[in-house]
């Protein structure tokens, strides 16, 4: 996939209407509708604010949540209390769906942005087109939930081509949701000349610059529990780092396929073969490979579970690993310091429990302390390093978790690839 994309800096957006695809899936409280973290709207405001400064008119698009599989929830419900699926009409969409209206998102952006932001409860509809068609250059228009139009998800051609007419240029900042061929973010890109913002310019140039352009050593970090997820990643990373670190969850199947014993920890059977492979793989290309020398054990998957220490291949029946041990920590971390640029992705252990959190730590703390390159792969790596406050002495930490995740798989990015090449 070809990462080196035009962006917003190659265009003259005087007089022009912007379609801007951001990501406003914000967070928010169940009950009051609260908004808990704005990280990604504030993560949008350079670009939206150059596209002002530049006098365009920005026409504002996101999704919220999953409409479809509430309002599924919600017929489920309705039938289990005597409803037919007939009696459920367009007005019982929206009710289920009304938590998730991006209206009160408007009123934060507009809070953020220090400007007024008109809202249109339509994205395609009779509203929407009259407030994008009186929109002046520097004002600012946020469109409702693109998911409330099952053409999004579809990719559907006339839904997309319906958005598209909205504006002039297209320009692409939710990089979370990149990995995803909907309407809104690959589909009008085939009616409209399109663009990256300064958000996806700088994913694509820290993801893309580390795996095919690194400071070497390169060094991977992968945790996480499950192999099925991180199969390809595994396989894409093993061919482009020096060493490639395997932690977490995962990591258990790899000493099960070296003939360890394992106790409790989590196996996934399956995967056996395949780790036999990558391992033989690893030390045909000349590839260092490091697994747990030592582990955190305890006797049940619990935040006060008893726990002790114990090398890697010496897990006792009825125990399951649940951290990577000092030794481990240590080696592990001299891998990530020595690293001329350094990709992680994957906690090392179960980081939501304190007891089990210090092998996610040690890594955190070493990606800060390394003088090479550091990025986080976004999802739980991304949550971890913040939490533990070493996120602003890190190269970069990706937004998108499952987009980072595709792309160190070396996959096709739909909302990527449908941007103009340089």
């Amino acid at each position: 996939m070809n990462y080196k994309k035009k962006s917003i800096r190659d265009v003259d957006f005087q007089g022009k209407k912007v379609l801007l695809r951001v990501d406003f899936n914000v967070p928010q409280d169940k009950k009051t509708g609260e908004i808990t973290n704005d990280k990604r709207i504030r993560a949008a405001l350079p670009t939206i604010q150059y596209l002002l400064d530049q006098g365009a008119a920005v026409i504002a698009c996101s999704h919220l949540g999953k409409p479809a599989a509430t309002y599924a929830a919600f017929v489920k419900a309705q039938v289990k209390k005597g409803k037919t699926e007939a009696e459920l009409n367009e007005d019982m969409w929206k009710k289920s769906n009304a938590k998730l209206t991006l209206a009160p998102v408007a009123v934060r952006f507009a809070e953020l942005l220090g400007r007024p932001v008109q809202f249109a409860a339509d994205t395609i509809g009779e509203e929407a087109k009259a407030k994008a068609a009186a929109l002046q250059p520097g004002q600012v228009l946020l469109l409702e939930n693109t998911r409330f139009n099952a053409g999004e998800t579809k990719n559907d051609p006339a839904f997309a081509k319906e958005l598209a007419s909205l504006a002039e240029v297209y320009v692409s900042d939710a990089f979370g949701a990149v990995h995803r061929a909907h309407a809104s973010t690959a589909g009008v890109a085939d009616y409209l000349p399109a663009y990256c913002g300064f958000l996806v310019e700088k994913e694509l140039t820290a993801l893309g610059g580390a795996i095919d352009d690194p400071k070497r050593p390169l060094v991977a970090v992968l945790g996480g529990a499950k192999i099925a997820d991180k199969l390809n990643v595994i396989n894409n990373l093993l061919e482009k780092a020096d060493t490639l670190i395997i932690g977490g969850g995962m990591a258990y199947t790899f000493l099960k396929a070296k003939g360890y014993e394992i106790g409790d920890s989590l196996l996934d059977a399956e995967k056996i073969d395949y780790c036999k492979e990558m391992m033989e793989k690893a030390e045909k290309m000349g590839k260092q490979l490091l697994l747990p020398i030592d582990t955190v054990i305890a006797d049940k998957f619990d935040a006060e579970a008893e726990t002790k220490v114990v090398a890697s291949n010496a897990i006792p029946a009825g125990w399951q690993g649940l951290d990577i041990g000092p030794e481990t920590q240590k080696l592990f971390g001299d891998a990530v310091r020595g690293a001329g640029t350094v990709i992680w992705n994957g906690p090392m252990g179960v980081f939501e429990f304190a007891k089990f959190a210090k092998g996610t730590e040690a890594v955190a703390k070493a990606m800060a302390e390394c003088q090479g390159i550091t990025v986080i792969g976004g999802g739980d790596s991304a949550s971890a390093i913040e939490k533990m406050g070493y996120a602003d002495q890190v190269t970069h930490v990706s937004t998108g978790g499952g987009a980072s995740l595709e792309f160190l798989e070396g996959k096709e990015l739909p909302g990527v690839a449908c941007l103009l090449d340089k």
